[in-house]
Parts: C-alpha cells; sequence; structure tokens
C-alpha cells in the first residue's frame, strides 16, 4: 500500500506502522509498532499502538503477518547485480541497487587490489558516487597491502609493501570517505601504516595476512580494530598459535567480519566467534558481481581474474579459490537464525547495530529506535524480505 512517505520531496509526513513482530536492539516486540515522522523513527512499542489524536489521525499501516527489522548495513560488499564496485560509479549504482532491495540500506564500497593506478581511479570514481548517495557510509579498500600467500583473488603482481606514500594518495583520491583499509600487519611497514589509517581516522582491518597470534595483537594495539571475513584469507586457528582469529578473540572491541553463506565459514565456526567475542561478529556479504542475479551461474570478473560461478559458488576459473560470494546480507541473517542457531534479536544485530557501531553511526542507523533514521526491512515470517524502506521512503516502489 502507499504511505504518505512515498514519493519525492523530503520524507516529512507521519506515518504508524504495527506489525506482528518489530525487532529492536532489545527484544522482539510481538506485536510492535513504529511511529516515523520526517524519514526518522519517531516511537517505538510494544503492543497495540497509542490511538493518537482523533481530530488529526496519523495514517497507518497493520502487517499482521510481517516482521520489522531496522535497515541492515554491510561493511564489506564488492558487488552485485552483474556489476563490479571496480568499474565505475554507474556499476557502483547497480550493484547497491541489487543488495539495497534485499534489505541492505547502508554500507561500504569495497574495492579489490590493483595497479596502482587503476586502483586510485577506482577509488576516485567511488568516492564520486558516495558524494551523491547517503546510503554509502564510506569505502573500504581491500589492498593493497596484502600478504601473497594469503591474498585469495587478489593480484599478486599488485600487491605491495605498506607504503606511506601510495596510502596518502588511495586516501587522497577518495576525498576523506575511505573507511576502512584492510592491511596484513607482518608485512614490512605493516604497523606503522596502521597507526598512520587510524590518525588519518580511518579503520585499519587485518585481513588476507599470515599474521601469527602476536603479531595481530601488535597490530590491535596499534590501533586495528577489525578483522576482515575472519576464517578466510589468514593463517588458521591453531592450539599453539591461535593467529589472527585468536588474538582477536582477545582483543575487546575488535569486530569480526563473518561471511555466513554457508560455504565460507562452517555453521559450527561461526558459533565459536559468537561465544568467544560476543556482540563483537559482523554478518558481512562479500559479495561480487553475480549476487542477486537469478540463476547467476556463469563467467565474471572480479579484479584481474575470471570467476565462474557454479550452483551460486564463486570460485577462480583457474585454481578454483572461492572468490568472493552470491550473498545478500538478508540470507546472511536467516542462515545464521537457521543454521547457526543464533537468536533473531542477535542475529538482526550482528547485519545492523554491530556493523554501525564499527563506523560510528550506531546512534542514526542499525536500529529501531527512537531518532535513528527510519530505515526499514519488512520480511514475512520466515525473513524474507517483502518491502524495503529508506530514510521513510520505499525503496523501488515496493510497498507492504
Amino acid at each position: 500500500m502507499s504511505g504518505p512517505l512515498d514519493g519525492g520531496g523530503d520524507a516529512a509526513g507521519e506515518l504508524v506502522v504495527a506489525a506482528a513482530r518489530v525487532v529492536t536492539p532489545a527484544a522482539v516486540l510481538a506485536p510492535g509498532w513504529l511511529r516515523l515522522s520526517g524519514g526518522t523513527i519517531a516511537a517505538v512499542g510494544e503492543g497495540a499502538p497509542p490511538s493518537g489524536d482523533a481530530a488529526d489521525p496519523v495514517p497507518r499501516l497493520d502487517l499482521p503477518d510481517s516482521t520489522v527489522l531496522p535497515g541492515l548495513v554491510d561493511l564489506h560488499v564488492h558487488g552485485g547485480g552483474g556489476a563490479t564496485f571496480d568499474e565505475g560509479a554507474a556499476s557502483v549504482r547497480a550493484g547497491l541497487a541489487v543488495h539495497r532491495a534485499a534489505g541492505t540500506t547502508r554500507s561500504l564500497v569495497s574495492l579489490v587490489t590493483a595497479q596502482p593506478d587503476t586502483m586510485v581511479a577506482a577509488v576516485r570514481a567511488a568516492a564520486g558516487h558516495a558524494a551523491t548517495d547517503p546510503t554509502v557510509l564510506g569505502l573500504h579498500l581491500e589492498g593493497p597491502f596484502l600478504d601473497v600467500t594469503r591474498r585469495g583473488v587478489h593480484d599478486p603482481a599488485a600487491l605491495r609493501d605498506p607504503d606511506p606514500e601510495l596510502l596518502d594518495r588511495l586516501l587522497e583520491a577518495g576525498d576523506g570517505r575511505v573507511a576502512v583499509v584492510t592491511v596484513a600487519p607482518e608485512r614490512p611497514g605493516g604497523l606503522d601504516l596502521v597507526r598512520r589509517l587510524v590518525a588519518a581516522g580511518v579503520h585499519a582491518a587485518v585481513g588476507h595476512t599470515d599474521a601469527t597470534y602476536d603479531q595481530a595483537a601488535a597490530a590491535f594495539a596499534a590501533g586495528a580494530d577489525l578483522v576482515t571475513h575472519a576464517w578466510n584469507g589468514m593463517r588458521p586457528l591453531h592450539h599453539r598459535d591461535p593467529a589472527l582469529v585468536g588474538a582477536a578473540m582477545d582483543a575487546p572491541g575488535v569486530v569480526l567480519e563473518v561471511i555466513n553463506d554457508g560455504i565460507h565459514v562452517h555453521p559450527a565456526a561461526v558459533r565459536l566467534l559468537r561465544a568467544a567475542a560476543p556482540g563483537r561478529v559482523a554478518l558481512v556479504t562479500d559479495a561480487m558481481a553475480a549476487a542477486g542475479l537469478p540463476g547467476g551461474d556463469g563467467r565474471y570478473r572480479l579484479g584481474s581474474f575470471d570467476v565462474t560461478v557454479t550452483g551460486g559458488v564463486a570460485r577462480l576459473t583457474e585454481g578454483g579459490s572461492i572468490a568472493g560470494s552470491t550473498l545478500t546480507l538478508d540470507e546472511a541473517v536467516r542462515r545464521a537464525v537457521r543454521d547457526v542457531g543464533v537468536p533473531l534479536v542477535e542475529a538482526v544485530a550482528a547485519a545492523s547495530t554491530v556493523p554501525a557501531g564499527v563506523l560510528g553511526v550506531a546512534d542514526r542507523f542499525g536500529a529501531l529506535a527512537p531518532g535513528h533514521v527510519a530505515d526499514l526491512v519488512v520480511t514475512d515470517a520466515a525473513l524474507q524480505v517483502r518491502a524495503v524502506m529508506v530514510a521513510g521512503r520505499w525503496w523501488d516502489d515496493r510497498r507492504p
């Protein structure tokens, strides 16, 4: 149905949304309601919404068979809908649209390693799009300061030891919009680069690394606060050297990304992170171009490599290594509940509140709470997305 927040102009109208379930940071309100005003959540409550002023009634949307979640926040996504973010602003726009339709209302734009001039150009183009798209919370540069042996799909010829001058070029191209840079801290100059990022107000993520426990712990002591897709692209956990995952478990405040598609990480490994780092697991997609495409199997490019997607699994055409995912964040949440056994409130937080907290925007995004932007995801009882609202507007005219 159409509501007062649809259409052009400012989302200045008011609307009460009443649903079978409303998922807040603290509880599932069943039933629950939200009052929206001017693109912002004005109030949230359990039970039936207040009757309001009979002389000036507020329009009401009843969703008796639906669950309302906060808009999801993806810290790590490379593309979707056939588009790869490294290929310019039009590709960024097209890829993000696919993920928005699946409930991701805010995200970083992630770029892969490339030769310096190519990567600078990609950063500049993505930053140009971000300047006009408020759903983009910044850029994530996955490289080029990564370990060769743990490189995944990153071009070994383009990898570099941490280089302050190259970093400055990339940050300048990003025009203040680079939010995260992934680094292998054991490479020469790695810890200095972490400190340089932190001093510049950029989150240093540790990933694609062969770091030992001690080397990773040193990076966290230097200010790194994020693990790029935990378990993947790193030295494995071992009882004599717990490596990066073990160091992150021991570092309060460090958040661990997880690609919860049932392929990258076993559900038991996700349960281990949840137990060892409660409240510090962020669900991400690491999605490549095939994400969100019905029947998306086929050939694609990711960075410098050909990728073949078969049965929804993306692998390098030569060598067979996993090459990103075809995941959307709503599916990661469903799998967290169904396969990992995570309570709904916690699963939703891992895809909304936790990543928003990493970026320092948890006071505005990632929660159904008064004062937050009205980013909503309406789902059925099985958490399949029915409609998405971004800042008080139904996305792509899809209304519940």
